[in-house]
Formats: structure tokens, C-alpha cells, sequence
């Protein structure tokens, strides 16, 4: 639980929202750029020194009924809600899958071979990654602590961005950093692994500290996305995940436009690829065989 975050983050989502939006006139002489914390309070049926002390992060911690009055009020979706229901000590509601996920995803990678693939933490930390996936995107697994993950490499070292076209940056940055605010939720203040990196990113990245601040958040479900591959050029990919129960870790994999980059992923040497192009290849590289 974590009022002082939930607080902001109500606040972050009542300057968002327009009085237009919830059906309210918009007046003309508001102080404020989104719905004032009254309106909140009156829509969502509670009292506005109550929301008022919610927002300052004080008080006891809302019920669920209230959160997701809340959450209807402020039109958050289903990512928003999940993360607010977070900050407030109450789980999430999520799938029934198998205590033994996390060794199920890795048995079900490698029957990928056609197919790039790896698994990775909600830290973006690369935990194995079969061989398509190393031509693909660089060797990635294998590094430690905060340089374990590609957050880190992202914003910290600008090599690594050659991975995906220059137009693409910002999105995969609000991306990356969206789905990092809703792990630190999940994790909790106390977690030390997020703590340090994010603390490590905010003193070292400008444009990190910009969209943390802006507390936008979102988990990464389907994606399409251009990779700039050494060997293949630009390929065009969709980017589909699996999520374990405890969301500690996902299983990613890549399906390409071009048919014909699935045989060149299967047969070339990850390791020759990326070596006069190392930036997103930041980890270990295998080992010849």
C-alpha cells in the first residue's frame, strides 16, 4: 500500500479530465486545468474532505466499492484501475493460471524454434531467449542487477535505441516507463530491485524523470513494432505476450510481416550479426557451438 503514490495518481488522473467530459459546464472562472477535487468527491458519492485527504495521502486506506467509484469517475481503464487498486493494498483481479508458470513458459519457449521468443520480468530483465530471438534483437540475457535490465540500456545508453527506428522512440519510452509504473505498484514501495533502478533512472535521464512524473499507465498486451535488424533491415513485427499469474514474469514473441525472415532468423549466427552493431545487444553473447 502506498498513499502518498495514490494520491498522486488520483490527482494526475482529475487534471486529465475535462468538466465536458463527465457532463459537467465548464465554467469560466476554474483555477485549475481538469475537474475540481469537489466535483470528484460529488460524483463518485464520497465527501470532499475525504477525497481532499485521499489525494494529500492521508487517511485510511479506501475500500474497494470506493476505488472503483473512483475509477468510473476519473474514466480510468482497465490498466488505470488495476494500478490504483494497487497503490491502495487490494489485488487486482487476474487470471487462474498454474502455480509452476513461470517453468511452464520457459518448457513452452523452447518449442518455439520457428518462432523468436524469450521470457522476461515485469523489470524488462531478459531471463532466456531462444535463438531466433538473439538474431532478432541482440543476445540480451545473462547481465545482473539494474543492467540486467533493458530499461536501464534504454534510457542510459543511447546505442542501444538503434534497435527501433528513430520515429518509434518516444512510444516505446511512454511504453516502457508506463508499464515500469504499473510493476512498481504491483511490487510496492519496499520492493529494492524497482526502487534502485528507478532511482538510478531519475538521476540519469531526463526524459526518464519527465514521463515517470506524468504517471501514465499501461501493461503490454499486443504490440506492432518495427526492428532494425543488422542483417535483415527493418522488419515489421507483432509482439504478442503471456503473463504469469504473480505478472513477475511474461513470455514474449515475435511474429513477422515477412515470411521469408523466419528461415534467416533460424540460421544466422546471433553473435556475427550484432557485432559491429552492439548497442541493443547489450548481454552476454552465446556461446559457439
Amino acid at each position: 500500500m502506498d498513499l502518498v503514490e495514490l494520491g498522486a495518481f488520483l490527482k494526475s488522473r482529475r487534471d486529465r479530465l475535462s468538466p465536458q467530459a463527465v457532463g459537467l459546464p465548464p465554467g469560466t472562472r476554474r483555477r485549475v486545468p481538469g475537474l475540481r477535487r469537489d466535483e470528484v468527491a460529488r460524483l463518485a458519492g464520497v465527501s470532499a474532505d475525504y477525497y481532499t485527504e485521499l489525494e494529500q495521502g492521508r487517511g485510511q486506506c479506501p475500500s474497494e466499492p470506493v476505488l472503483h467509484a473512483l475509477a468510473r469517475t476519473l474514466r480510468l481503464d482497465s490498466d488505470e484501475t488495476g494500478h490504483l487498486l494497487h497503490l491502495a493494498g487490494h489485488p487486482a483481479p487476474i487470471g487462474a493460471e498454474p502455480l509452476r508458470m513461470q517453468s511452464a513458459l520457459r518448457q513452452l519457449m523452447q518449442r518455439l524454434d520457428d518462432t523468436p521468443a524469450m521470457v522476461i520480468t515485469d523489470m524488462h530483465e531478459v531471463v532466456v531467449q531462444n535463438h531466433a530471438a538473439q538474431v532478432l534483437v541482440g543476445p540480451q540475457a545473462g547481465l545482473t542487477g539494474i543492467r540486467a535490465s533493458f530499461l536501464f540500456h534504454w534510457f542510459t545508453a543511447p546505442a542501444t535505441r538503434g534497435l527501433y527506428p528513430p520515429d518509434d522512440h518516444e512510444y516505446h519510452s511512454r511504453l516502457l516507463v508506463s508499464d515500469l509504473r504499473a510493476a512498481a505498484a504491483r511490487r510496492g514501495p519496499a520492493d529494492r530491485t524497482c526502487s534502485e533502478l528507478v532511482r538510478h533512472l531519475l538521476a540519469h535521464s531526463a526524459e526518464f524523470a519527465g514521463l515517470w512524473r506524468a504517471r501514465e499507465v499501461a501493461v503490454r498486451h499486443e504490440e506492432y513494432k518495427r526492428v532494425v535488424n543488422p542483417a535483415l533491415g527493418t522488419l515489421k513485427v507483432t509482439c504478442n505476450t503471456i503473463v504469469t499469474a504473480d505478472t513477475a514474469q511474461r513470455l514474449l514473441w515475435f511474429v513477422p510481416d515477412d515470411p521469408g525472415a523466419v528461415a534467416a532468423l533460424r540460421t544466422l549466427d546471433p553473435a556475427e550479426v550484432w557485432r559491429d552493431t552492439p548497442g541493443p545487444a547489450f548481454g552476454v553473447p552465446p556461446a559457439r557451438g
